[in-house]
């Protein structure tokens, strides 16, 4: 029997949360590539600094639109090891395609490269999200919907690390970020019409009920993590400075020609 799903059980609450998660990883990552690209003694620190507050962003985004996921009249659980697999993955991911255009520069190959690396781990950790759903029956997805939204996230993690070593100025980093938001939240829910549920059995349990909880709990160390690292990039001194002489002197990433220095 195909069950009948809902990716907003909780009405516009929880892809506008979703939004905002997404949103504040990817200005994060921007301006933490920024601090790295101005400070090469410490730039392997921004950089990680950068891939977790992403990777966070981009995971919380999932989980928290995950909380609108309803199947009718079948209970939800998630595994615990493959939730938290899944962020692993798409921190690993993330960073290792921030650190490749942060220290080799933002020429086609290596944006080329990092994107199809830092696309796959968000691919694979919507995959694992999804593997960690135990329902009462199986999960099928359109072939041709999975495929598009593949190729759409390769798009936005190139687009992604392309802005976050070539755009420093605060409000253009913003405008950015505003608009990988809605990409990154975008191809969750284009993934998500890929999905359909044949059911093997039925019962009273309201699935939104009981997977509530445990999402909340998963989110809890993420959310402090992009907290804590608000607040390191909030107050340092650099934060509201822009295009300005200090960008000018930044160094260029090893690997980028003259033409891709930083202004």
């Amino acid at each position: 029997m195909t069950a009948t799903i809902s990716n907003f059980d909780y009405g516009p609450i929880t892809p506008m949360a979703a939004y905002v998660m997404a949103t504040i990883g990817a200005a994060l990552g921007l301006r933490c590539t920024t601090r790295s690209l101005r400070r090469p003694h410490h730039r392997a620190r921004w950089l990680a600094l950068g891939a977790v507050s992403f990777g966070c962003g981009i995971w919380a985004m999932h989980f928290i639109a995950m909380v609108g996921f309803d199947v009718e009249g079948a209970a939800i659980r998630y595994d615990r090891d493959q939730t938290l697999l899944s962020l692993v993955v798409v921190i690993v991911c993330v960073a290792a395609g921030m650190f490749l255009v942060g220290y080799r520069g933002r020429s086609p190959l290596t944006l080329m490269t990092a994107g199809i690396i830092t696309g796959n781990g968000v691919v694979t950790m919507h995959g694992l999200g999804m593997n960690a759903i135990k329902i009462d029956g199986s999960l099928h997805y359109d072939g041709r919907i999975v495929i598009f939204s593949f190729v759409f996230t390769i798009v936005i993690a190139t687009a992604a690390l392309w802005a976050a070593v070539s755009l420093h100025a605060l409000w253009t980093s913003i405008g950015a970020s505003l608009i990988m938001g809605v990409a990154v939240t975008g191809m969750h829910y284009i993934g998500m019409t890929a999905l359909s549920i044949q059911l093997t059995g039925r019962t009273t349990i309201d699935g939104s009920t009981s997977n509530l909880g445990f999402l909340m709990v998963m989110l809890a160390g993420p959310l402090a993590v992009l907290l804590i690292a608000t607040t390191i990039v909030m107050f340092d001194p650099d934060m509201l400075i822009g295009d300005g002489d200090q960008d000018g002197a930044a160094p260029t990433p090893r690997g980028s020609d003259s033409a891709h220095a930083v202004r």
